[in-house]
Parts: structure tokens; C-alpha cells; sequence
């Protein structure tokens, strides 16, 4: 019986960690990864078009991250509008406002990245820094 419960450890952790690697191998194909403070810093410091693309870039996948994050909140939202409250048991905020409140936090955030995108896009265009904010 030990013996079992040992090797279905062993394996699982081995999948995990299989998994694990397979992810890092992904993500470190696609497009960088900053952290707040690089993209601070690079915002900052940007002077090259090249710099100017890499931000916008970096502002495209978080705009289309959170745009994804909206799309699964929002059928979360929805899952929950159609589960029945009874009024003696309803407080608030209730499992739908909170849904809701995410969705729409994650479709402003979305909104902020795209208009951040668009603004680094023109300046990496121009060459030359426009109004920074």
C-alpha cells in the first residue's frame, strides 16, 4: 500500500515538474516578461523606437490579458445572476457584485493598457517622444 501512495508521489511530482518546464520553454519563446519596475524604468528612459515598440508591445499583452480575464469573469458573472438568493441569506457584496466588480476593473485595465499601447505605437512611429504621462 506504501508502496503505491510512494510511487503515485513520485510520478505526480514528476509531471508537475515536466509541466513546469515545458511552460518556462514557452514563455521564453514569446515576446519579454517585465516586471512593474522595468517597464517604470524603460518608460522613463525610453528614447529609441526600439524601446518605444517593446513598450508597446509589453502594454498589448497586458491589454489582451486582462481583455481575457474580463472574458472568463464575465461567464463567471453570468453563472452567477442565475443561481437563486434567498433574502435571508443575501449579504452583501454578494458573489455576483463581486463578479461583476472584477469584470469590470479587468475592462478598464484592458482599456488603460490598450490606450498606453497606442500612445508608445505613435511614438515609436515618430521616433521622438510625444507629451509622456
Amino acid at each position: 500500500m506504501t508502496r503505491n501512495l510512494i510511487a503515485t508521489c513520485i510520478v505526480s511530482i514528476a509531471f508537475t515538474g515536466v509541466g513546469f518546464a515545458q511552460g518556462a520553454t514557452s514563455s521564453a519563446q514569446t515576446d519579454a516578461h517585465y516586471t512593474q519596475a522595468q517597464v517604470k524604468e524603460l518608460a522613463l528612459n525610453a528614447h529609441a523606437p526600439e524601446q518605444y515598440k517593446a513598450l508597446a508591445g509589453y502594454y498589448g499583452q497586458e491589454q489582451n490579458r486582462y481583455a481575457q480575464l474580463a472574458a472568463q469573469e464575465k461567464i463567471e458573472w453570468d453563472r452567477r445572476s442565475n443561481q437563486p438568493i434567498v433574502s435571508t441569506l443575501a449579504k452583501y457584496p454578494r458573489p455576483v457584485d463581486s463578479a461583476r466588480n472584477l469584470y469590470e476593473y479587468y475592462i478598464y485595465k484592458a482599456s488603460e493598457n490598450k490606450a498606453l499601447e497606442a500612445k508608445y505605437s505613435r511614438m515609436a512611429d515618430q521616433g521622438a517622444p510625444v507629451n509622456a504621462e
